[in-house]
């Protein structure tokens, strides 16, 4: 049996940790899923974000930005009433909000891609962490990440969703070197 990092637990959780944590993305739809995905978790467990994303994803047209970032008032309706998904209006409404910001960081940058890659150089930082080591919720990556994104209008990109994101699309390897995925990702 191979060793995985000890906070995945839950078979979906477990799915997660070895299909995707950590692991270098640079696709524009997912990194803005997963930016929509970690926003949508603030104040809840990861846990209950993959539970009920397959049912966000049906929701929110496959993450679309570009559909989701022409959602109007009754599609919003539509949303707050879907028990599938997570119903806060302030996080349905950045998801609007944010959808349009990513247009605006494509069209500056020419990707999202290149825009989030740029703070590390295009170079995945790896924390190196023991078994035991807790794992980091907030760094000063995360910071200057949060803050850009603040003042570019993103919403729900606080710090610490930020480097939780980072670690979701592989700017971060925070795999304990003991789990089996340390290196594969």
């Amino acid at each position: 049996m191979q060793k995985i990092c000890k906070w995945a637990k839950s078979e979906i959780e477990i799915k997660y940790h070895n299909e995707e944590w950590c692991r270098i993305c640079h696709d524009e739809n997912k990194l803005f899923e997963m930016l929509i995905l970690e926003g949508m978790q603030a104040g809840l467990s990861w846990k209950c974000i993959l539970d009920k994303r397959e049912n966000m994803r049906k929701a929110f047209d496959n993450f679309d930005y570009k559909k989701i970032a022409k959602y109007d008032n009754k599609k919003i309706e539509e949303l707050l009433n879907d028990k599938g998904i997570i119903r806060n209006k302030r996080k349905i409404n950045a998801l609007i909000i944010n959808a349009n910001k990513f247009i605006e960081v494509q069209r500056e940058f020419g990707s999202f891609d290149k825009y989030i890659w740029s703070f590390t150089n295009y170079k995945q930082i790896d924390n190196k962490l023991n078994d035991d080591d807790p794992l980091p919720v907030r760094n000063e990556l995360s910071d200057t990440i949060s803050k850009d994104l603040n003042k570019r209008g993103f919403k729900f990109v606080g710090s610490i969703i930020i480097y939780s994101y980072l670690e979701a699309i592989g700017i971060i390897n925070d795999h304990s070197v003991n789990c089996y995925y340390y290196k594969n990702v």
